[in-house]
């Protein structure tokens, strides 16, 4: 009996905005479309063919909340890949976080049905994927 390797998994390859304030508030977006639709999260979404994540950050930031930043504004937080994080299959994130100044302007666009600052000590009780586990890291580095 010979042993054979598992068929190669689909993995999906996106990047997620923690977008923070000097006072104390994060943007959030609520999702219009499934799945989690209703629920608040991070912005961010799928890279695109040729484009880094770092770019789709600043690419999804904007489209989803008209805030626009450099990739240089960004520092990235971390990778997030654990099994199950996204109930339509294997999500593989690159988290990004940047400061921008207190009463920055935005507006919902794209996928997003709303766009909000959000208190960090006043969160929505729960966010969309493993969002929180991200913004946590976010304050921790």
């Amino acid at each position: 009996m010979t042993e054979t390797e598992p068929e190669p998994e689909t993995i999906r390859y996106t990047a997620d905005v923690v977008a923070l304030t000097p006072g104390g508030t994060v943007l959030l977006i609520e999702r219009g479309w499934e799945p989690h639709k209703g629920s608040w999260a991070l912005p961010g979404g799928h890279v695109d063919a040729l484009e880094t994540s770092r770019h789709a950050a600043v690419r999804e930031l904007a489209e989803e909340t008209g805030l626009h930043v450099t990739a240089g504004d960004l520092r990235q937080i971390g990778v997030f890949d654990q099994p199950g994080r996204d109930p339509r299959g294997r999500y593989v994130t690159v988290a990004y976080a940047v400061v921008v100044p207190d009463d920055t302007p935005i507006h919902a666009g794209d996928d997003a049905h709303d766009a909000r600052w959000w208190p960090l000590d006043n969160l929505p009780a729960c966010l969309a994927f493993d969002h929180a586990d991200i913004l946590s890291a976010a304050k921790t580095t």
